[in-house]
């Protein structure tokens, strides 16, 4: 096992990819700027403060560490904050990726694994959707990572680099030992928001569109567990390590639930009678957007083990429960 970078590696999906490499054995350096993850969180390996603008720090990493792999999950994420505050987005996904890939290029670093999403792909043409289907992103988090993709892209196309490009559905859930969850207390992602309403922390949750041509008119999507979702880090560099041909991978389970569903499910799991507010649609959401898992499956041999919407919901609400006093 040779030594491995992990950008964002003390963020939310990050650290538990970090948790399952490190039980596993490998290596690890964290870098890390810490702005929406933690410290506690870093569980395994060596933890770098840094940003990845910051291309002195990040380049003196690189030459003490002498990286065989690359796992690179620091990124904004938040789609309707992309549309409000776009250059943020293309300066911190694109360019830092620029910045990652420069350094892989200086220090001969010969496998990239990539967080990338399934919002490049936009309104989908057809359900589940495959890793073929056309790219056609909705706002500038999409295109961010697009930009990002073509780039890993290109310069593998004349180095010797490999790698894989991992498009992540909804991804939600938390460390079923109670270990690691989301700290990012500002995070807007549906199955956090709605367990935050449930434990008393916001006033209501928000439906953004009850119009779309979907049997309860609210958008459809497909929600991955983190654990399962970190799991496919490690097959993918397991992939790679033997040999594995460059590939773009979907990180999904094909399921698709709406909305209300999800918000309902909530409600009769907590027993909670949160407020629900129904407002317009917001610019850069597709209607329904589910996952085609077919090749992950076949390629990487990923055995995802929690495919199960009241298990991502109830470990949330668990490690919820958990951060509960240092948020009161």
């Amino acid at each position: 096992m040779g030594r491995i970078l992990v950008t964002g590696g003390a963020g939310y999906i990050g650290s538990h990819a970090v948790r399952q490499l490190g039980e596993a054995g490998y290596d690890l350096v964290i870098y890390d700027n810490c702005s929406t993850g933690s410290e506690e969180a870093a569980l395994f390996g060596e933890l770098t403060l840094g940003d990845l603008a910051d291309m002195p720090r990040l380049s003196r990493t690189f030459a003490r560490g002498h990286f065989d792999a690359v796992l690179h999950f620091a990124a904004s994420v938040v789609a309707p904050e992309s549309v409000s505050h776009p250059l943020d987005y293309y300066a911190n996904n694109t360019r830092n990726t620029l910045n990652v890939l420069q350094c892989c290029e200086s220090f001969g670093v010969g496998k990239f694994i990539f967080s990338s999403t399934a919002a490049v792909y936009g309104e989908p043409q057809r359900n589940p959707v495959t890793e073929e289907h056309p790219t056609n992103p909705l706002n500038p988090y999409g295109r961010s990572k697009l930009m990002s993709e073509q780039m890993i892209k290109d310069y593998a196309s004349v180095s010797g680099m490999h790698y894989v490009i991992l498009r992540y559905f909804n991804v939600a859930g938390a460390d079923l030992e109670g270990r690691l969850g989301s700290r990012y207390q500002g995070a807007p992602h549906l199955i956090k928001a709605t367990c935050d309403a449930a434990l008393g922390r916001r006033p209501s949750v928000n439906i953004y569109g009850t119009d779309y041509d979907t049997p309860d008119g609210t958008c459809i999507r497909d929600f991955i567990h983190v654990e399962d979702l970190a799991a496919a880090h490690g097959d993918a560099l397991r992939y790679l390590d033997n040999g594995g041909k460059s590939d773009i991978f979907n990180c999904g389970y094909g399921v698709g639930y709406s909305v209300r569903e999800v918000i309902t499910r909530v409600q009769q799991i907590t027993k909670s009678r949160f407020s629900v507010l129904e407002q317009g649609r917001r610019p850069g959401d597709p209607m329904s957007v589910t996952a085609c898992s077919e090749k992950i499956r076949s390629k990487l041999q990923w055995e995802p083990r929690h495919n199960d919407l009241d298990l991502i919901i109830s470990s949330t609400l668990a490690w919820e429960r958990k951060r509960g006093a240092s948020l009161t």
